[in-house]
Parts: C-alpha cells; sequence; structure tokens
C-alpha cells in the first residue's frame, strides 16, 4: 500500500503504547489515516504520538483503561461529535495473566483476562458499530491468537477468552455478511517481537522473532477500503 490509500480516513487502535497496537498506529499513520491511539500507558502514547508526528502523520492519544465501567462508551461519543464516523477499528489490546494450572486461577485474573480480551472488544462493537456504518468502507479487525485453538496447558483463562472474541467477532460479522459497506475479520498473528510473547515464553530469544511491524502487509489488507473479505480468521506466520 503507498501512503495516500488510507488518506483522510479515521482509524482507532487500542493497545496502542506498544507491541502490535504501536506499530500498527504508526503504519496506518505512515499511510495517510488520522489515528486516535488508545492505551493505559499516557508516557507510550506520547512517545507514539511524537514518532507519528515524525512521520508526517497525524494522531490523537487518549489514555484509557478499557476495564473502566463507562470509557468505551464515553469515547464512543466524542467521536460521534467530533467526526461522526469511524473507518477504522483495530482492536488490539489484550491481556495474558498469569500461565498456571486451572484451578489455581484466581477469580481477580478471571475478571481482568475476560474483561480486556473479551468484555472491552463487546462493549467496542456495540459503541462504535454506528459510526462505522456512517463510514463508506468501514473495517473492524480484531486481534486474536492462536491459542484460541490450541488451547494449552496453563493458558486457560487466555485461551477461553480468546475462543470467545473469536466467536464474538465471527456472529457479529455474520450479522452484517451482506453489508458492503462494512467488513469485520480476525487476525492470529503469530509470534512476533512484544513483551506479551516474552512474558509467555521467557526462555525464547527475541531475535529470532519478527518485529510487529511485519504484521503491517496483513492489516493492510483487511482495513483498506477495497476489502472484501469478511467474517474470516485471518493468520499471520511471520
Amino acid at each position: 500500500m503507498t501512503q495516500t490509500d488510507l488518506d483522510g480516513r479515521l482509524a482507532l487502535v487500542s493497545g496502542a503504547s506498544r507491541g502490535i497496537g504501536r506499530a500498527m498506529a504508526l503504519e496506518l499513520a505512515k499511510a495517510g489515516a488520522h489515528v486516535i491511539a488508545t492505551a493505559r500507558t499516557t508516557g507510550g502514547l506520547e512517545e507514539l504520538d511524537d514518532d507519528i508526528v515524525k512521520a508526517g502523520g497525524s494522531c490523537t492519544i487518549v489514555p484509557l483503561d478499557l476495564m473502566s465501567p463507562d470509557g468505551i462508551e464515553k469515547l464512543g461519543g466524542v467521536i460521534t461529535e467530533r467526526w461522526e464516523k469511524l473507518d477504522i477499528l483495530l482492536a488490539n489490546a489484550g491481556s495474558l495473566g498469569v500461565l498456571t494450572p486451572a484451578s489455581q486461577v484466581k477469580s481477580k485474573t478471571w475478571h481482568d483476562v475476560i474483561g480486556v480480551n473479551l468484555m472491552a472488544p463487546a462493549r467496542m462493537i456495540r459503541a462504535f458499530e454506528p459510526l462505522l456504518l456512517a463510514s463508506d468502507a468501514g473495517r473492524a479487525v480484531f486481534i486474536s491468537s492462536g491459542a484460541a485453538s490450541s488451547r494449552r496447558a496453563f493458558w486457560a483463562p487466555y485461551a477461553a477468552s480468546k475462543a470467545a472474541l473469536d466467536a464474538l467477532v465471527e456472529s457479529w460479522a455474520n450479522e452484517h455478511v451482506n453489508n458492503p459497506k462494512i467488513r469485520i475479520n480476525t487476525v492470529y498473528p503469530g509470534a512476533l517481537r512484544t513483551q506479551m510473547r516474552s512474558k509467555a515464553f521467557p526462555g525464547e530469544n527475541p531475535d529470532t522473532l519478527p518485529e510487529p511491524s511485519a504484521l503491517w502487509p496483513t492489516i493492510a489488507e483487511l482495513v483498506s477500503p477495497d476489502c472484501t473479505r469478511n467474517g474470516e480468521t485471518v493468520r499471520f506466520d511471520g
């Protein structure tokens, strides 16, 4: 894609202060989109904003805890008032929790992981669907994980939340299967050089993994106004 492909389009990225979210927010801005970047870490968002401006792009940073009871809904209201539409939603923020036997997972961990990985995307769907439908080509992409299907031992909260996310997104996509104005898909990013990956696999050499920016061609296709894919799970294998 060229830098003009997303010129004038509005993109919202959650979990944008680091990892995949940060890399994709920067690429979206380079491609011409105005990026609304959300994350809990204000410092990380400010650094992202600096890098986007240096690259010639534009960004609005929104410090946001997805677990707040009404933060997502308030953001939807702000976007409605200021822009009246949303062209791209990249729901990237995720929580790994702890890797431990399912019988030892505390209720707080279940609450946090399900809250970030499932409930927040569900609330985004409610808050942002009208805005995506107000676009001439609304595009929603959700970052999931192969853990949803591999369901390896000790990964119960994360695997369960991502499996549920997949079901949520596919069901929502099926609601719009005959609506050419909106396309909804899921991405399995595979092994990339992120903090979450390091936490999950501490013995792995990160230098053997691709940078998060390697995911951009996959995301670029799915957020393009020309995208016709809907209800798909797209796997990136580096």
